[in-house]
């Protein structure tokens, strides 16, 4: 039996995605894995999952990034922060970052939804200890 229903991964790199897709469908993580490509479309995404949505499964995990067009991880996690705390109680939010810059450390501690970064593309140990640690 899969762990999870959906995670969302939410970056604007395609090598990143098939990177990151592959890993967690090898793996047998989730019955559906979703892609979105920004912050935007993501919180679009995420209003549609909370108000029950039928073609938008409600995310057990999720992967954001920090560097992206359009709106970046920070700016998500801003209108994040706005939706209700019971619905967003049950996501596990989790940051990717190409380039952990302490500036970027430090400002991923104003936002308490995020419980740990991780290096992008994820690895295999990555994401066995996400499960045991979360899961």
């Amino acid at each position: 039996m899969k762990p999870l229903k959906t995670i969302l991964l939410i970056d604007d790199d395609d090598t990143t995605n098939y990177l990151n897709h592959r890993l967690l469908s090898r793996m047998d993580l989730a019955d559906d894995i979703r892609v979105v490509t920004d912050g935007e479309k993501a919180l679009d995404y995420l209003t549609n999952a909370f108000q029950g949505a039928e073609d938008y499964p409600y995310p057990d995990l999720i992967f954001v990034d920090i560097k992206m067009s359009v709106m970046d991880g920070f700016e998500f996690l801003e209108e994040y922060q706005k939706f209700d705390d019971r619905k967003k109680s049950r996501i596990v939010m989790l940051m990717l970052t190409s380039s952990a810059s302490f500036y970027d450390l430090e400002r991923l501690k104003k936002y308490p939804d995020v419980r740990k970064h991780y290096s992008k593309p994820l690895a295999e140990a990555d994401v066995r200890e996400i499960m045991s640690e979360y899961f």
